[in-house]
């Protein structure tokens, strides 16, 4: 079986085994599929894909206009922008290029904004431009008053995250990759060039290691005997508002960066509903999760300045997802090849973003550390569910319901979810085995009662489909 779950891991060593199935593990795992004569292993901790960092970030596709100039995270966001944008369009991943306007609210922040514009020119970006309070509540009548002005960023866009993730580790594992999940790694020992790995489900082994895991990059960097960074998991609490409030808004409003990020911002999804937030909380605990009453009150603090008729509104949900910050201004991307190993660290916000020029750069560095990944094939397009609001769901679609009645018996009415989507998800290359994992894959639960009405039949569905995996 491709996808394995529980019980003894094979015994055979791979060729290549990456740890971390985010969107930047599932990118390099993908990569590694193109060459037929590999074996590779994608490892992960947790019982789904994108369980960690990858499943609660602000969902934006980044130009990078605003990275350090010459630094590897510029040049790894400005080529994975465009290659992320072709590979949704290829694949169904929901995207908007709604645009975003760096907002100044004070002499301070409106004379930081020429700074940008020639930082964003550094950087490959040359379509943006300065706007004037006039011509920025033209575009954003909602805004809050005091404004002063505005830069325009054009080509900030949105984008489903979730189907992301899923997508990459879906074409890596329909071309030979084997997942394992809840695999944490426990120890590394090497011997005679072979690594062995430690896991829950016992030892697994391989020729060559790629640490793409997260907020524990640094704590397996320390099991190799490397200490090049430490990872600080940084919270960022997020206030999401129903649908009712998407037309407040038509850009990504962001505020003037900071040395902790880019602060809190206002922005549509792809889902059709707003956001509200990040905080920027550096912490100890890589497992603080949770939302707090003091980071919900200054979003909403923040959020009555930039968008006062936002907090009118009603409150879909909140959550809140742990950034892998380290004491380094960029990604920490090493080969560490008396190891045959590469470390992916310190992958921020814009990782995203990035993730598929990441991919291709640690294909890079494992071959310039003796990897001879054999001949590339073509990889086999994957086509997912479009979940953005903007297209219409199977039930909208007369012709499906037709071919198959399963799309028009809905399950969540909030989001428009039937009984063939839910169907399909669970039959699917990587099927979800909790009710967040189905959520990420159908936008069940998803909605304004947030399972409230269809809890109940989503569960038994879910319950249903997963009871052979018992």
């Amino acid at each position: 079986m491709p996808v394995t779950r529980h019980g003894p891991l094979p015994p055979q060593p791979y060729d290549v085994t990456v740890v971390g199935a985010g969107v930047v593990g599932s990118a390099v795992a993908r990569a590694l599929a193109r060459h037929p004569r590999l074996r590779v292993a994608l490892l992960e901790a947790r019982d789904d894909v994108g369980e960690g960092t990858s499943k609660a970030n602000t969902a934006i596709l980044h130009t990078g206009f605003d990275a350090t100039p010459g630094s590897l995270e510029a040049r790894l966001v400005r080529e994975g922008a465009r290659m992320l944008t072709a590979y949704a369009a290829e694949t169904g991943i929901a995207v908007e290029p709604v645009g975003g306007l760096l907002v100044a609210w004070d002499e301070e922040q409106l004379a930081a904004l020429p700074d940008l514009v020639a930082k964003a020119g550094c950087n490959g970006c040359h379509d943006t431009r300065l706007l004037g309070p006039a011509e920025l509540y033209a575009r954003e009548p909602h805004l809050g008053a005091g404004a002063l002005g505005a830069l325009h960023v054009p080509g900030e866009s949105i984008v489903d995250p979730w189907t992301t993730n899923l997508a990459y580790a879906t074409q890596a594992v329909r071309h030979g990759v084997d997942l394992h999940l809840n695999s944490p790694v426990r120890h590394i020992g090497v011997q005679d060039g072979v690594h062995t790995l430690t896991t829950a489900r016992g030892p697994l082994h391989t020729r060559r290691l790629v640490n793409a895991a997260g907020l524990h990059a640094d704590s397996l960097d320390r099991l190799l005997g490397h200490r090049d960074f430490t990872v600080t998991p940084r919270r960022g609490q997020l206030i999401v508002f129903d649908a009712f409030a998407r037309d407040l808004v038509r850009h990504i409003l962001l505020p003037v960066p900071t040395a902790l990020g880019k602060g809190v911002l206002v922005a549509p999804t792809v889902y059709g509903n707003v956001l509200l937030g990040p905080t920027a909380e550096d912490l100890d605990d890589k497992r603080a999760t949770q939302s707090t009453a003091e980071g919900l009150a200054l979003l909403r603090e923040k959020g009555r300045r930039i968008l006062p008729r936002l907090l009118d509104e009603e409150v879909t949900a909140v959550y809140a997802g742990l950034r892998a910050a380290t004491e380094h201004d960029d990604y920490r991307i090493r080969a560490h090849p008396g190891q045959a190993g590469v470390t992916v660290g310190g992958i921020r916000s814009t990782g995203l973003t990035a993730s598929l020029a990441i991919a291709d750069h640690v294909m890079g560095l494992l071959k310039r550390a003796g990897l001879d990944p054999g001949p590339v094939r073509e990889l086999e397009p994957v086509r997912l569910p479009d979940l953005g609001a903007a297209s219409p769901r199977p039930c909208e679609r007369p012709e499906r319901v037709a071919a198959d009645p399963e799309y028009g018996i809905l399950v969540c009415h909030c989001e428009r979810v039937s009984r063939g989507e839910i169907r399909d998800a669970l039959a699917g290359t990587i099927p979800p085995r909790g009710l967040d994992g189905l959520r990420r894959r159908t936008r069940a639960r998803a909605g304004r009662c947030q399972g409230a009405y269809c809890g109940a039949a989503v569960r038994a569905l879910l319950e249903e489909g997963t009871a052979h995996d018992a």
